[in-house]
């Protein structure tokens, strides 16, 4: 490829975000149609999927500060939806987990989620979806962190 053919990187940055934000939109969309919001949908979706762990833990996988998950953490627990106790390893330490109830609920929307974004990916074959994946993969680790 010829220097003057090369894709700028703010053009392949744009058509990113513009995707990004087309499949985020979707996303968001059907999780408040299941009357959550976002965070709330993604703690209970990592409890499903990784159980019961400790509030620091739950907010870094979920990408909330300190106190938006002790917020999230508190309405879901005043919903039914999880509960929290002491960490039998430290004291200090409080761990979240699902209710049978929140189990049931998540694991249900859940489903209908998945359902909703394999129609958003129906677009790209298999072998297209592996090459996104790992193209995606490449870009986001060499960007330098700050």
């Amino acid at each position: 490829m010829a220097k003057s053919d090369l894709i700028p990187g703010v053009h392949l940055w744009l058509v990113l975000h513009k995707a990004s934000r087309a499949v985020e939109n979707k996303a968001r969309g059907h999780i408040v149609s299941l009357g959550l919001c976002l965070s709330d949908f993604a703690v209970l979706e990592v409890l499903l999927h990784k159980g019961e762990m400790r509030v620091n833990q739950l907010g870094a996988k979920v990408l909330l500060t300190s106190g938006s998950i002790t917020t999230a953490v508190q309405r879901l627990e005043k919903a039914g939806m999880v509960s929290r106790k002491p960490s039998q390893n430290d004291g200090r330490a409080i761990k979240v987990g699902l209710t049978a109830k929140g189990k049931r609920f998540i694991a249900a929307r859940f489903e209908e989620h998945a359902a909703v974004m394999e129609q958003v990916a129906a677009p790209l074959s298999p072998p297209e979806r592996q090459k996104l994946l790992d193209l995606l993969k490449k870009w986001g680790k060499s960007v330098p962190q700050d």
